[in-house]
């Protein structure tokens, strides 16, 4: 760096530094103009005649008589004692007697300690640790020792001690004691409470201070925790108004410059943060206008308070917000992704059905927090005149399941043209899921309708079996012997066996996902149980005509057992039988 080049904060802390000392001289410069104006040359109070009519002090004292002492001690507004020191004939001292007390301290002795905690006050000097021998063990001797000693005044202390009662209890006292040579005597006054104490204890444990700068006489003031707060030493004066700004990190002197501004030119409450330099520390100061009657603003008041740890915690809040409101934007892109998906592999049912002797209707709804599932039916016609049906449920929720529902349904669409047996096809798209990964699991049934004969061959991977209703009464679909085989991904290789069942006219099976009757803390054979309770139930209402009363029917049965508060998808695939041309 080339000599006399200055680094950008360092221009930028003397601009700030210069900016503040204007408009602190100028504030200054109001304040001398305003006492130059009110300042009046008032004749003397004494003139030369009334001079020489005046009394001298001591001839004022003789009119007023010789004041009692006793008087001018009970006048004293705090409690207080006379006590003697009581020397050896080495001078030391060895004792301190009671001499007498003011009326401030009788008050306070019968408004804090029982009658019955000390004896009867005597009329006679007495030795002041006999009465009271739980004072000796405080701060109270030394001071006296001292006081006696040196002359200086000592304290104020904060002195707690005890008074024993009879009934195995004890008076705590807690004063602000002060000692002080009086003549011959020593004087301890005290105040009740640590108020000093507690004062700097509070500021301490609130991190909250007061100060206050007079430019009338460049004088500043602030309160026990204002070093505390500033990360000042103990001893260190209280920093003037540039000396403040000069605590302060760059980024808050415009913040502090603002506030002066207010509070001296616009004489009104300001408040702001200030960063400190050496801590980083947040203090969010608040100050006021103090005036003259009519003049300008004399000084300013403030109250600062660390605030380190609430901005910490909105910080973290803040991101907290933004992680939360960039993860749901992602969910909901990927909602948006996986429903888009999803609508455009969920099926319509190609072709005319009826010809084939059937009718099919489908309810499929979403649960209520990721909207998307892994949830799938097929309904198609094969070159062979023959009717695939299928329902599946691929594991989990969100775009991955949705790949696995397309790509199963998708293979399963161009496995159902090669003719071969529901069995085979089950077989192949089990080893389709275990090449896509161990996640990729999924239930199925597969079923394959013959309409010259009437017969629906399915089998079962890892679902639930089938509902046939007929006559107005369900009950489900019975396997034959080994026929249910593991879920689609779980074991290679895995051979399935069918299923025959022959319909009649009028049947109705019912294909559905668990999501439909799955419930947490039943078990299976309940959540089948309640299903056949609901089919029979809005079978007793009848089933309407046509692919609408059949779609109607489902989606009655949709409704009682699903809510607002769906957990996983529920789907209803109903197929109703209408004839057969039996071979």
């Amino acid at each position: 760096m080339a000599p006399g080049e200055q680094t950008e904060p360092d221009a930028r802390l003397r601009l700030d530094a210069r900016a503040l000392a204007e408009l602190l001289a100028s504030q200054r410069r109001r304040i001398g103009q305003y006492t130059a104006r009110t300042h009046r040359h008032h004749p003397r109070v004494l003139g030369h005649r009334a001079a020489e009519e005046a009394k001298s002090t001591s001839d004022l004292y003789a009119e007023a008589g010789a004041v009692d002492p006793r008087d001018l001690f009970d006048a004293l507004p705090l409690a207080a004692l006379l006590v003697k020191a009581v020397c050896d004939g080495a001078g030391r001292v060895v004792d301190f007697h009671y001499v007498t007390r003011n009326e401030a301290a009788a008050r306070y002795a019968h408004t804090v300690i029982p009658p019955q905690a000390p004896p009867p006050w005597p009329e006679h000097p007495f030795s002041l640790f006999d009465r009271f021998p739980n004072m000796a063990d405080t701060p109270v001797p030394r001071m006296l020792r001292d006081a006696h000693t040196t002359g200086r005044p000592q304290g104020p202390e904060p002195v707690e001690w005890h008074l024993p009662l009879a009934d195995g209890q004890a008076v705590r006292i807690h004063d602000e004691v002060t000692v002080t040579r009086c003549g011959a005597h020593l004087l301890i006054s005290w105040e009740r409470g640590h108020r000093t104490q507690l004062a700097r204890t509070a500021q301490q444990l609130a991190r909250v201070c007061w100060a206050e700068w007079n430019l009338g006489d460049d004088s500043a003031h602030g309160s026990y925790g204002l070093r505390h707060v500033l990360g000042l030493p103990e001893d260190a004066p209280v920093p003037t108004l540039p000396q403040l700004a000069a605590l302060t990190a760059p980024p808050s002197h415009d913040a502090l410059y603002q506030l002066l501004y207010d509070v001296f030119l616009r004489g009104r409450r300001a408040e702001c943060d200030l960063e400190l330099r050496a801590t980083g520390h947040v203090l969010h100061c608040v100050a006021e206008p103090v005036r003259l009657p009519g003049g300008p603003v004399w000084s300013v008041r403030a109250v600062l308070r660390d605030v380190t740890g609430e901005r910490h915690i909105r910080e973290r809040a803040a991101r907290a917000e933004r992680d939360a409101q960039l993860q749901r934007a992602q969910v909901h892109a990927l909602a948006d992704i996986a429903g888009t998906l999803r609508d455009a592999v969920l099926p319509h049912f190609e072709g005319e059905l009826s010809p084939y002797g059937l009718e099919a209707a489908a309810v499929y709804r979403p649960d209520s927090g990721s909207g998307v599932g892994g949830d799938w039916f097929k309904v198609r016609v094969l070159p062979s005149e023959r009717v695939l049906i299928a329902l599946g449920d691929a594991r989990g929720h969100g775009l991955q399941a949705v790949t696995l529902m397309a790509k199963l349904r998708y293979a399963l669409a161009g496995l159902g043209f090669t003719g071969r047996k529901v069995e085979q096809l089950t077989a192949w798209l089990n080893n389709v899921a275990c090449d896509d990964g161990a996640e990729s699991t999924a239930t199925a049934v597969i079923a394959r309708y013959h309409p010259e004969r009437c017969l629906l061959r399915w089998t079962c991977a890892g679902h639930p079996r089938p509902v046939l209703l007929r006559d107005g009464r369900p009950r489900t679909l019975d396997e034959a012997d080994d026929a249910c085989g593991p879920p689609l991904g779980v074991i290679p290789y895995q051979l399935y066996r069918a299923t025959e069942t022959t319909l009649l006219d009028g049947d109705i099976v019912l294909l559905y996902s668990d999501g439909l009757v799955e419930r947490r803390d039943h078990d299976p054979d309940a959540d089948t149980a309640r299903l056949l309770d609901e089919v029979r139930r809005v079978a007793e209402r009848g089933v309407g005509p046509g692919a609408a009363g059949l779609e109607q029917f489902a989606q009655d049965i949709v409704q009682a057992l699903t809510g607002p508060q769906q957990t996983d998808d529920a789907t209803l695939l109903a197929f109703r039988h209408l004839h057969g041309t039996p071979g």
